[in-house]
């Protein structure tokens, strides 16, 4: 049974079943069957999408933020309520397994409503004045405007749900471009703001050719405030683009996150919760663990720990109750796995278990790990985006922390150890947005997402979420 949705552009409150840039098919990346035709937004789509924006932001700025609250958690209330049709719609364009996608289907949810309530505390304050001629100083914050949203396909809910979540809750509008590959799940949220009562133009959904919306939207005079998720070249292009308009710009670009496995760690316990972080949504995950950095005295036991792990896996289609991991996205993403692992053999390192694609239908690779391999090997710079853990061996922790510290990204970084001082003084020098001690789970409703170096530029989620969508306004009043 197909329960996917008929793909279409939401603009200024209406659904449009074809767009002017022609149409492109929506896959099944578990059986490559065709789930729907996808309409493109052209330049007229896009102008009109702008427009309505506009007209939306003169609107819903001028609601009060508890009567946005209540819109905005009727859309959410639907969500809960849908979770299991929504989840079933996720699995079927992206491939994760049913249990991930109502999980995600059920947190972004409470992305949203966080942010819906941080929306009422959006405090200014008085700043007392210098001399008697100045009455009063008022800071407040005051929504930026209308926000074009580029999200991408491994988390087709919950990164959605980040940005409008925040658009809203400040009181800006937003056009949001998700991922052609995995449209339906971005419909079925904005449906539920439809359905909940959101007025046109506040939220607008546009798909299309990726470089022509982004350059498109961002470079309308109508555009205030950009946010990306996606890989580095891209994003460092957008920010560009920005910078032009002198355009408020969020990023979170990727990452590439070393585990430190401290010596006093429990292998098999942290063997058994790095797999479960490694292989969730086949390791299509920004913040996914990939270069495990294990002190030489737990290696071999982490190492028997974690392919055993690995290896127990099921693959399959995500539908499947028994499915441990789904397939890839794309078949390119296939080809990209055998490249990566081919270098590593060749320049030395060993392979411990998985390392190829399965000879069925769908975009399949193994879980896959790979040992002692040398920094020459391109998956020890390159993040793989996909179903390949490193385990490497250190006796030095200087060493080891300035290896973890090598690569240009700085998104997230783990470390597991019993010793509390040490850990303290470990995370404190590694270079993240983000460092889990002793957990995986470092992505909350209430916590900041964001990266330093080229992972990214600012924060969603949390209260840092809400601040980039508003600017500060200072006003300042004086006895006539």
């Amino acid at each position: 049974m197909n329960d996917y949705p008929a793909p279409a552009l939401y603009i200024d409150g209406r659904w449009l079943d074809t767009g002017s840039a022609g149409s492109r098919p929506v896959v099944n990346p578990a059986d490559e069957s065709v789930l729907g035709t996808l309409p493109l937004a052209g330049d007229a789509e896009l102008d009109l999408a702008v427009a309505a924006a506009r007209r939306g932001f003169e609107a819903w700025k001028k609601v009060p933020a508890h009567a946005r609250w209540e819109t905005v958690t009727r859309a959410t209330r639907l969500l809960r309520e849908r979770a299991d049709a929504l989840a079933r719609v996720m699995t079927l364009e992206q491939g994760k397994p049913l249990a991930e996608s109502r999980r995600e289907v059920l947190l972004s949810a409470d992305i949203i409503d966080f942010l819906a309530e941080e929306g009422k505390r959006a405090y200014g304050r008085l700043v007392p004045p210098r001399s008697d001629a100045i009455l009063a100083q008022a800071v407040t914050r005051v929504p930026v405007g209308p926000a074009a949203l580029f999200t991408p396909w491994n988390f087709p809910m919950n990164l959605p749900a980040r940005k409008v979540g925040a658009a809203l809750a400040a009181g800006c509008s937003a056009i949001l471009k998700p991922a052609e590959e995995t449209p339906g799940s971005a419909i079925e949220l904005v449906r539920a703001f439809h359905d909940a009562g959101l007025p046109p133009g506040v939220l607008n959904l546009v798909c299309g050719d990726p470089a022509q919306v982004s350059a498109h939207l961002i470079g309308s005079d109508g555009i205030r405030k950009v946010s990306f998720t996606g890989s580095i070249p891209v994003g460092k292009h957008l920010g560009e683009l920005c910078a032009r308009g002198v355009k408020r710009f969020t990023a979170e670009l990727g990452g590439h996150a070393p585990v430190l496995v401290l010596g006093d760690a429990d292998a098999a316990r942290v063997a058994r919760l790095s797999v479960a972080a490694k292989y969730r949504n086949a390791g299509q995950v920004c913040a996914s663990p990939t270069r495990f950095l294990v002190h030489e005295s737990l290696f071999k036991a982490f190492v028997d720990a974690f392919a055993a792990g690995a290896r127990q896996l099921r693959i399959g289609s995500g539908l499947e109750s028994e499915t441990g991991m789904g397939p890839l996205i794309h078949a390119r993403r296939i080809g990209a796995m055998e490249a990566l692992v081919e270098d590593a053999l060749a320049c030395g390192a060993t392979l411990a278990c998985g390392g190829r694609r399965l000879n069925v239908p769908g975009h399949f690779f193994e879980p896959t790990v790979l040992i002692d391999v040398p920094d020459s090997a391109r998956i020890m710079r390159e993040e793989p985006f996909g179903p390949i853990a490193v385990i490497n061996a250190w006796d030095d922790l200087d060493a080891a922390v300035a290896q973890a510290n090598a690569l240009p990204y700085g998104l997230s970084a783990y470390l597991f150890t019993r010793d509390l001082a040490l850990a303290h003084t470990v995370a404190a020098r590694l270079e993240a947005g983000m460092v889990g001690v002793n957990h995986f789970g470092v992505s909350q409703p209430e916590t900041p997402f964001g990266g330093v170096k080229e992972s990214g530029y600012g924060s969603e989620s949390g209260q840092e979420g809400l601040a980039a969508y508003l600017d500060t306004k200072l006003t300042s009043f004086a006895s006539q």
